[in-house]
């Protein structure tokens, strides 16, 4: 019975959890381990679920704090990317460049900045953006406006 409420819950979820792990990576395989260690950590906290938020926001919070958790781990290791010359899957119409330019540019930020705006882009409520991070709703609208401002000032390399 468990396995049924759990797998309902992650066919539900799985489009909030694959954008938090797309956000938090440079290639498909990485969305893919990303996606797999989330599901594993969902799983083994899914028992431990008390309700005391939405099961919305205990997703968000464990997706978010498993790709950081991975981001900082990565940050750690000195590894040297490989990297193709072509990439197949690039879509060359207008569209397709400027979501690439504001992912790239998202990515540029810090892992508890790029969360924020993940959120907010997911258009979540300040209310359940401070819940799903911990910080003070003043504290969120304070940061999306140096957050988007930080954005503004990268160049689009």
């Amino acid at each position: 019975m468990k396995e049924k409420e759990f797998e309902k819950i992650v066919k539900e979820h799985k489009n909030t959890i694959y954008t938090v792990c797309f956000m938090f990576s440079k290639d498909a395989d990485e969305v893919n381990d990303l996606f797999q260690e989330t599901l594993i950590n969902l799983w083994q906290g899914f028992n431990n679920f008390k309700g005391e938020s939405s099961i919305r926001t205990w997703i968000w919070r464990v997706s978010l704090n498993t790709c950081i958790s991975s981001e900082r781990k990565k940050s750690k290791l000195h590894t040297v990317p490989l990297s193709m010359d072509i990439n197949l899957y690039e879509d060359t119409d207008e569209d397709s460049r400027q979501i690439q330019m504001l992912y790239n540019r998202i990515n540029r930020l810090k892992p508890f900045d790029r969360a924020i705006v993940l959120l907010w882009l997911d258009n979540l409520s300040y209310d359940e953006i401070a819940a799903i991070v911990g910080i003070s709703v003043k504290n969120v609208s304070v940061r999306l406006v140096r957050i988007k401002e930080e954005l503004k000032k990268m160049s689009n390399n």
